[in-house]
């Protein structure tokens, strides 16, 4: 009994943590915890209403991630966005996801296949004009490319994919409302899907890397634009 009790308490303490980690992210990725900002860990354990434990899980799992900079004495705090950073996640997405998606082409598989179509539906649905949300369009945006990789069947690919895209989150975010970026990040993302659906592994390579080239313009193009305004206010 003591075990069985012990094994749930593990496994609830894990799901407390998992929704911290999930808190704190979202709030990070979309901006609303600046870069450089203080983590305090009671006001955090106060709002996700849990203890103190599964928020000290969750930072040191940013931290790891590259997301919390922690510093003993001194607190935890937000990490800045460092190129060298995006320029290292961008290295390994790129490696990862040509490759990931010449390997779903040469499957073509039916339900993986559905599955990114009914993704490229609900993006164009995010986008349309009445009831634009960039919000679910990013959600679907990060979807998308899983659902690719998942399909390769490698967890571990998987995983660090996750991992490199965790740092391009908050620039990724602060591009999202730049000028026809949505909609031309729509229309290569179909690209991408119509060459898997023709089985065509090099044509499929191609649109992923023709995608995720242009992520990487936007990004630098748009952080170059910041630090420009912040040299301009000093």
């Amino acid at each position: 009994m003591t075990s069985k009790l012990r094994i749930e308490e593990v496994l609830n303490d894990s799901s407390k943590s998992q929704r911290v980690y999930s808190y704190l992210r979202r709030r990070i990725r979309e901006l609303e915890i600046p870069a450089g900002a203080p983590l305090s860990k009671n006001e955090i354990a106060l709002a996700c209403g849990v203890s103190r434990a599964p928020v000290n899980e969750a930072i040191a799992r940013l931290a790891a991630e590259g997301l919390v900079d922690v510093f003993p004495q001194n607190g935890s705090f937000v990490s800045e966005i460092r190129l060298d950073d995006i320029n290292e996640s961008m290295f390994i997405r790129m490696a990862l996801e040509v490759q990931a998606v010449k390997h779903v082409a040469r499957q073509a598989d039916p339900v993986v296949i559905e599955r990114l179509d009914a993704n490229i539906r609900a993006q164009a649905e995010a986008l349309e004009a009445s009831k634009v949300d960039l919000v679910l369009f990013d959600d679907l945006d990060e979807a998308l490319h899983f659902e690719i990789m998942g399909a390769t069947g490698w967890p571990r690919a998987l995983h660090l994919l996750e991992t490199a895209r965790v740092i391009l989150d908050r620039p990724r975010f602060l591009t999202l409302p730049e000028d026809h970026r949505p909609e031309d990040t729509l229309v290569e993302h179909s690209r991408i899907v119509d060459a898997i659906k023709t089985g065509d592994a090099d044509l499929a390579a191609a649109a992923m890397r023709v995608h995720l080239t242009r992520v990487a313009e936007v990004i630098d193009a748009k952080l170059r634009q910041i630090l420009e305004q912040a040299g301009a206010a000093a």
